[in-house]
């Protein structure tokens, strides 16, 4: 299981502090990387700073990805804490609510676009710039297989998925000389608390969509990223990586 050595690697995960950025968080420190966590809740960051002590050092810092100044702030502050940055996985996100697009209302939309692809953004738009000045760096972004389909009563967090894909392209082509790598990947279901954001029935329709007939786990997940968060991961980039259960048909 840890094979892939992250010993001496610095790394961002943003929604560390529980579910999918919590598992990678646990992937990253048994690899050897050190570990800063980045999210909006300060005491689930303190739970998860606690529980991840013994498997190495790990930073926490309560920030809003929304806002380039909590951003901007929160990028220096791990820079002083590690010293450098190797790793960003943007993985914060919100489902938003279950409803159909002419339902929503203009804010309930706009909050969706606004965490999972501005705040995308404006993490790689703060630490890109160090990982080209030293010509090396991995961000993984988590998009969704929601992304690639678009999801009934979900077009907010479709399109703010399908937005993160093209992010992750567009950032792979004016970096793919530089030393620094994005890749993203594409869930289908990932069992977490994201899922008490959305009704049974959109949980039902999701988990028919499977072949294999269930959600995925977190720690799959987290196995995946760690790899493309590795220096063997050295000729993929603007990639696209499913782990939907056999979902994905292109």
């Amino acid at each position: 299981m840890n094979t892939i050595d992250l010993n001496g690697k610095k790394a961002i995960i943003t929604g560390g502090a529980r579910g999918i950025g919590l598992a990678i968080a646990q992937r990253l420190l048994r690899s050897g990387a050190t570990c800063t966590l980045w999210d909006r809740d300060a005491e689930a960051l303190h739970a998860a700073a606690h529980t991840l002590s013994d498997l190495g050092t790990v930073h926490t810092i309560p920030v809003d990805i929304t806002q380039p100044d909590s951003v901007k702030a929160a990028a220096e502050a791990t820079f002083l804490a590690m010293g450098r940055v190797d790793i960003l996985v943007n993985n914060a996100g919100i489902a938003g609510a279950s409803k159909k697009t002419w339902e929503c209302t203009p804010e309930e939309w706009q909050q969706v676009l606004q965490v999972n692809l501005f705040g995308a953004f404006l993490c790689c738009r703060a630490i890109l710039p160090s990982m080209i000045e030293q010509a090396y760096g991995r961000i993984v972004n988590i998009a969704s297989i929601a992304g690639k389909e678009g999801n009934p009563n979900a077009s907010h967090y479709s399109a703010s998925k399908a937005g993160v894909i093209a992010l992750t392209k567009s950032i792979a082509k004016e970096t793919a000389r530089s030393g620094v790598i994005i890749n993203c990947i594409t869930p289908a279901v990932i069992a977490t608390d994201i899922l008490k954001q959305m009704t049974q029935e959109h949980i039902d329709y999701m988990l028919s969509k499977i072949p294999m007939s269930r959600f995925g786990l977190k720690e799959e997940a987290a196995a995946m990223v760690a790899w493309l968060c590795s220096s063997e991961c050295s000729f993929s980039t603007g990639a696209v990586f499913d782990l939907s259960g056999g979902r994905a048909t292109y």
